[in-house]
């Protein structure tokens, strides 16, 4: 388990890095949410390129979650709140991206990207589910937290 020291009183804690999705992680004397050490923090998506994605999607160790849109997509619109959500939630544990398909065909082609949204789930660089059409909230964080708690 890392150790996170707490940017508000330096308390240091152990971080569980498998914790579920919707569980986040306190400082053990003052109680404010601390940021993990494990994973670059964003409480934004980050936009993924075709020039981008080794860099930032396979070569990032822990657990990914992209997201594959075009701005003219009604369901991809829908899914666009929840990804920022969960951005805003990952404190470090997991990273979200998002792709648009229409600018960056190479990479939909490459992963048979063939309806949107099509959610995809990277651990460790590599390909692990992959989620196709609108979800709820519940079922992408469902699915996260499966790969989070999944072994390495």
């Amino acid at each position: 388990m890392p150790i996170v020291k707490c940017e508000k009183c330096g308390t240091k804690n152990r971080v569980e890095e498998n914790a579920p999705v919707d569980r986040i992680a306190t400082c053990g004397k003052c109680g404010a949410p601390l940021s993990s050490a494990t994973a670059p923090t964003s409480d934004k998506p980050l936009t993924v390129t075709d020039q981008t994605f080794s860099q930032e999607i396979l070569n990032t160790p822990g657990v990914v979650l992209l997201d594959c849109w075009a701005p003219w997509c009604g369901p991809c619109r829908m899914v666009g709140p929840i990804m920022e959500q969960l951005a805003a939630e990952a404190h470090g544990r997991y990273r979200v991206a998002k792709l648009n398909v229409d600018d960056n065909q190479r990479t939909a082609g490459q992963f048979q990207i063939q309806s949107i949204p099509t959610m995809l789930i990277f651990k460790d660089g590599k390909l692990v589910d992959r989620l196709i059409g609108a979800q709820p909230k519940p079922a992408i964080a469902s699915r996260l937290s499966a790969q989070l708690a999944a072994k390495r």
